[in-house]
């Protein structure tokens, strides 16, 4: 059964017996229309109170009253604080889901907003600003104008919608499992396996309005590394007495450079290797006995990217030995894997109809793939999946002004969120327009 229905999800024809009514069809402009308001109200209130990984507690609490109020079965607490919804429609049909992300990030706002974050925590021993810095508050509020939408459609629909609001997309706290890949080991899946799975995210590379997708690779697959500098430990005045791993550390990350630029072939796809963190030293004056460093990678090939693991060891220690020095390496650390995001073709150009019906098709744009990661990927990895990007730039600024996900001043235009709501409607309305299975 499971294996008619994906084929039914899949079947052009399926797809869109419903393209064929497309034209007469406003449900998901009027819904998104009617719902704006109050899907503005939602964003700016979880946007006020943000939350770390694994922390969402009172936002997990918003989304699993307003589920229940619209008669979903919700269930909670799913990998630390996600929440499930399952609307069913009135007849049998595709399973399909919808995934929002719900943590913030240990950013300071600085966007002068009356509704502002002013949250602040601790956080890897530390007292930081919390900010939605990537728009996690919006999808979280478009998600759920979805669901309010869908609900109250729910006599017209043929199939079922797991909502899926999923903690700690992020990456959970040091020491602590979270995320898509704790959901899925929880038996997300094995208890309620869609057909296909959605996702959006606002992003600072489209204006307002404006919807980016593309089939195959869509965001890179991301790894973390750490490389530690062993040296002799000295007096600032007489380094010759010691080995110096501040000095060896910053030869490596130059050298580590030419990794990219001049051993790898980026006219096939892109990588990226870049250094995050660099510690070392107690004292102005004493060189220290170690260094350590991390940073990431991001590719979309499995040869490439481990060509780049095995390139960083390489010079690594190569740099270090004509120093003196030694490294430990772990490259990459396992635990903070995300893996390619990729967009069934099949099921994305055929989906597309749908955010062309939803925003116009000259304001669908096909685009290269980004270097962000995103543990959607391991959703899309089970089941056929889509995602797609809704543009966050007010329309009369230039994009290379803008400040990218993740900056203090990051600012989401709110028109986006009557777009993206809309748009992932269309896509749900359509995903479900399939001929009547039994149900399960």
């Amino acid at each position: 059964m499971r294996a008619r229905l994906i084929a039914l999800l899949l079947t052009p024809m399926m797809l869109f017996a419903a393209d064929l009514q497309a034209a007469e069809d406003t449900r998901a402009r009027d819904a998104a229309t009617q719902l704006k308001d109050q899907v503005i109200e939602w964003r700016r209130d979880i946007h006020q109170h943000p939350e770390l990984g694994n922390r969402e507690t009172r936002t997990a609490a918003l989304v699993a009253k307003q589920l229940r109020a619209l008669g979903l079965e919700v269930e909670t607490g799913v990998a630390k604080t996600g929440v499930i919804g399952l609307l069913r429609g009135a007849t049998p049909g595709p399973r399909i889901a919808i995934r929002a992300d719900m943590d913030a990030l240990p950013v300071a706002e600085e966007v002068d907003l009356p509704f502002a974050s002013k949250v602040r925590v601790q956080f890897n021993g530390s007292e930081v600003g919390v900010m939605h810095a990537c728009g996690h508050d919006a999808h979280t509020a478009m998600t759920l104008g979805v669901a309010t939408a869908l609900a109250g459609l729910r006599d017209q629909l043929s199939g079922e919608v797991v909502f899926i609001f999923q903690p700690a997309e992020e990456g959970p706290p040091t020491g602590e499992e979270g995320g898509a890949d704790l959901m899925l080991k929880e038996g997300l899946f094995e208890r309620l396996k869609p057909d296909a799975v959605f996702g959006m995210h606002v992003f600072y590379t489209l204006h307002a309005g404006q919807i980016g997708v593309r089939e195959g690779p869509m965001l890179a697959g991301s790894d973390r590394f750490q490389i530690k500098v062993l040296g002799k430990q000295t007096h600032g005045a007489q380094p010759w007495r010691g080995i110096d791993p501040i000095v060896t550390a910053a030869q490596i990350i130059n050298q580590a450079q030419t990794i990219v630029s001049r051993q790898t072939n980026i006219s096939e796809l892109p990588v990226v290797l870049s250094f995050g963190m660099v510690h070392g030293g107690l004292r102005w004056n004493i060189i220290p006995d170690q260094v350590s460093l991390e940073g990431t990678i991001r590719s979309f090939d499995p040869l490439m990217r481990q060509q780049t693991f095995d390139s960083l060891q390489r010079t690594a220690e190569h740099v270090a030995a004509a120093q003196g020095a030694r490294v430990e390496t772990v490259i990459p650390m396992t635990e903070a894997v995300n893996k390619v995001t990729r967009n069934d073709p099949a099921l994305t150009r055929r989906m597309r109809a749908s955010l062309e019906h939803a925003v116009g098709a000259d304001q669908v744009l096909t685009i290269p793939p980004s270097m962000v990661a995103e543990d959607f990927s391991e959703f899309a990895d089970q089941v056929p999946g889509m995602y797609f990007f809704v543009g966050s730039v007010p329309p009369e600024q230039e994009l290379a002004s803008a400040e990218p996900n993740h900056s203090p001043r990051f600012f989401l235009d709110e028109a986006a969120l009557e777009v993206g709501m809309r748009a992932m409607l269309q896509v749900a309305l359509d995903a479900l327009a399939g001929a009547a299975q039994p149900k399960r």
